[in-house]
């Protein structure tokens, strides 16, 4: 397949984007120079209609707890929404199809943590509602998450902000938008600015994968209609 994407490195390109009246900004987990070999590793903490954002909290805890577990450094941020994100720099040594497996290995190891908070069941129907849905499926090739700083496309004007992991017990996404997030970053910063420092390799988690295989763990993903 061949297309033209926007590549932005300067703020030209954003102002661009926005004059044509771009919103939200959703790139790519890969870079240019190799578009089939994801570099990032995304956490998608995803709530059903009546899960809390204490929930969320828990299950982005206990998803760092594992990350503390396996050597992998998670950057996370709020969705602009009622969930949270997490990223982790990886290796650019493995496919979408790859990526994602790992992910899965990984989100089923928190549901097994909590698992009256999380869930990684595949149908949006099945899901329990007040259960927050790991999403390992937006590793999948050609899905996005909403860029960190990308403005969502909502009448609050709210904000994909980072966050420290330390703000995750007391962050109100609401709170975050594009009137509080200029004087926030003057104040701290990019708090994503050291993300390529800490690169991971996959091979734990795709260990994890081969033993879930073993244990004729199905991925649900590979029987949807």
């Amino acid at each position: 397949r061949h297309a033209d994407e926007l590549c932005v490195t300067e703020l030209a390109s954003v102002i661009w984007a926005v004059q044509m009246s771009t919103v939200e900004f959703h790139p790519w987990n890969s870079r240019r120079a190799d578009v089939e070999r994801p570099d990032e590793w995304r956490i998608d903490i995803d709530p059903m209609p009546k899960c809390t954002f204490d929930t969320v909290r828990r299950v982005g805890a206990t998803a760092r707890e594992v990350l503390d577990q396996i050597g992998a450094v998670g950057w996370p941020k709020t969705s602009g929404g009622a969930g949270l994100h997490i990223y982790v720099r990886i290796e650019p040594r493995w496919s979408f199809g790859d990526v994602r497996r790992a992910a899965l290995a990984f989100a089923r190891e928190v549901e097994r943590r909590v698992p009256q908070d999380a869930t990684t069941t595949w149908w949006r129907k099945d899901r329990e509602p007040g259960k927050a849905f790991v999403d390992y499926n937006q590793n999948a090739r050609d899905h996005t998450i909403a860029s960190a700083y990308s403005v969502r496309g909502v009448k609050q004007g709210t904000v994909s902000t980072p966050i420290t992991w330390d703000e995750l017990e007391d962050v109100v996404p609401q709170d975050l938008t594009i009137a509080t997030v200029p004087d926030r970053f003057a104040r701290l910063g990019d708090l994503h600015e050291r993300i390529d420092a800490s690169v991971f390799s996959l091979e734990p988690l795709l260990e994890w994968a081969e033993r879930d295989d073993r244990d004729r763990l199905a991925d649900p993903g590979e029987s949807r209609a």
